[in-house]
């Protein structure tokens, strides 16, 4: 299947559509997720075009590992999570809804389950507040380096 640049994530690269930014280099984008399935849940996207993980190339793809893991400890530490799940999905058959790869992830608590996908829009002071948190994280993490 080709990629559509007027996908909503390729639209936000853009500019075209907001979103609470976490953290960004040359090759990815990381952002909160609009529709929650929990406290921190925030997307990491390669800035290239790809559909999903079946098209990406292995640099993206080794660049937005790279992201993920940064991102992912962020989010532990800023929300003192006990774990952390990482979801990725391919195609409309794999549970795919936006056609731009995007990695979840999601703080984990022990006994919280995570909330079903509602479609149900976060307030965005809630979401600008999140992203904080995890951009102080990131700030902290690079300053013990």
């Amino acid at each position: 299947m080709a990629y559509d640049n007027n996908n909503p994530f390729a639209k936000i690269l853009r500019g075209e559509l907001p979103a609470h930014k976490i953290y960004e280099d040359a090759e990815t984008f990381a952002f909160m997720d609009i529709m929650p399935r929990g406290t921190g849940h925030c997307l990491v996207i390669p800035k290239r075009p790809s559909r999903n993980l079946l098209d990406v190339d292995a640099a993206s793809l080794a660049a937005v590992i790279s992201a993920v893991q940064k991102v992912g400890r962020a989010a532990v530490a800023a929300f003192d999570a006990d774990g952390l799940t990482i979801q990725q999905f391919n195609e409309s058959a794999g549970g795919q809804v936006v056609f731009h790869l995007h990695f979840h992830i999601l703080p984990r608590f022990e006994g919280v389950a995570l909330r079903p996908h509602t479609g149900e829009m976060e307030k965005p002071e809630v979401l600008a507040e999140n992203a904080r948190k995890i951009r102080e994280a990131l700030q902290a993490a690079e300053a013990e380096r």
